[in-house]
């Protein structure tokens, strides 16, 4: 029997762009405060004094992050829009060559010349600039740099990774401080792995070790450098 009712397929292609921004804001936030929490603490200082070095932190890196991904993603789709005021203006001046173009590439993906021409000249008389901007282009709506988007759920999700580290150096003894954020925010970064692979369909185990793996070599590295100014202080 044919089969009825909606088309029940995931795609997860859709996700890319805020993912890519919330995993980046998230794995950051947790990575680069535990890691300047535990370097702090390695040096010697006292709570206070690590806990304003760890909201400091959270705040210049929401921010940093907020501006980065900004004007990142506003230079991508400035480059989109210059591609396609010059395809707007290619379409203009120059229709027939524009068609046999699109043709052209129907052709290589594997569809016989006289067909190839049949749907571009359909796509074309539809739309032609979206047809040239998603099949010569490479550009869709699915991926279509978003720059505020991008910049709230990076500076958003940092905050709320930064945040993680800063409640286990509340909740710790001074002695217990730096075991416990680094533990803590190995498992943060596990679930956050595990979350981010589940949710754009990738394999699980390879994202958590992924986050793990790295974010244990950021805070080794920086107790090593905080030992050390601690010891010279």
């Amino acid at each position: 029997m044919p089969r009825t009712g909606k088309h029940s397929e995931r795609h997860y292609t859709d996700r890319i762009g805020w993912l890519r921004a919330a995993v980046l804001g998230a794995n950051d936030g947790i990575v680069s405060t535990a890691s300047l929490v535990v370097g702090v603490a390695a040096a010697n200082t006292v709570k206070s004094g690590v806990l304003v070095a760890g909201v400091s932190g959270l705040v210049a890196g929401a921010m940093s992050m907020a501006a980065g991904e900004y004007v990142s993603v506003s230079s991508q789709a400035d480059t989109e829009l210059a591609d396609l005021t010059r395809e707007r203006y290619e379409l203009e001046e120059n229709k027939d060559a524009e068609q046999d173009e699109l043709a052209n590439i129907y052709v290589g993906r594997g569809l016989t010349p006289s067909l190839a021409r049949q749907v571009a000249n359909q796509l074309m008389a539809h739309n032609a600039l979206s047809a040239h901007a998603r099949d010569e282009l490479g550009l869709s709506e699915i991926h279509q740099a978003r720059p505020i988007q991008a910049a709230l759920a990076s500076s958003a999700t940092f905050a709320v990774g930064a945040s993680l580290p800063l409640i286990l150096v509340v909740l710790s003894p001074k002695n217990l401080m730096i075991p416990s954020v680094v533990v803590g925010s190995l498992m943060f970064l596990a679930l956050l792995g595990g979350l981010a692979a589940r949710t754009g369909g990738a394999n699980i185990a390879v994202g958590v070790a992924r986050m793990t793996l790295l974010g244990a070599l950021a805070m080794a590295l920086t107790i090593v450098v905080g030992t050390l100014f601690g010891t010279v202080a």
